[in-house]
């Protein structure tokens, strides 16, 4: 069952599994803020099993685009448009974030971003693949991201 995020009142729902739920938690409200406040968005997660062709899109484009599989296990997953984009994200077991923005026109933007919870290690499949930019928030702590642009169509 869909799972409206709050950004208000954090809440580990869903997340309880990860090593980093509650900095995991305050990422995926951070998310909730700024659908919110950019689009006027309420943001929802739904299980993998709910979801399943959510995980299917998202990891098809990271081994299609960059030979990238994730090892740790996906939580939720969430898939709405908004704005003429497309946008899909997955919130791992490990504290990961990964978000897929895909504009519905041909020559908009269309990228993969990453987003690491407060107190993970970076993922051995990132390792050394991508640098990672830091940004401080109330809800989630200090944020490590990065992103690739997608060159295919999917």
């Amino acid at each position: 069952m869909p799972y409206e995020v709050d950004f208000t009142t954090v809440s580990t729902v869903g997340l309880e599994s990860s090593p980093v739920a509650d900095a995991l938690a305050g990422l995926r409200a951070n998310e909730a803020r700024y659908f919110k406040n950019k689009y006027d968005h309420v943001f929802t997660v739904s299980s993998v099993d709910e979801a399943p062709e959510v995980l299917e899109w998202v990891t098809g484009i990271l081994e299609s685009e960059r030979d990238l599989v994730i090892t740790s296990p996906a939580l939720e997953v969430s898939d709405f448009v908004v704005d003429g984009l497309h946008m899909a994200y997955v919130f791992y077991e490990s504290g990961l974030s990964i978000n897929v923005m895909y504009a519905i026109e041909d020559g908009g933007k269309r990228a993969v971003g990453f987003k690491l919870s407060d107190g993970m290690d970076v993922p051995e499949e990132l390792e050394g693949r991508f640098k990672f930019a830091r940004q401080k928030s109330k809800l989630a702590g200090t944020i490590r991201g990065s992103y690739f642009v997608i060159k295919g169509e999917h």
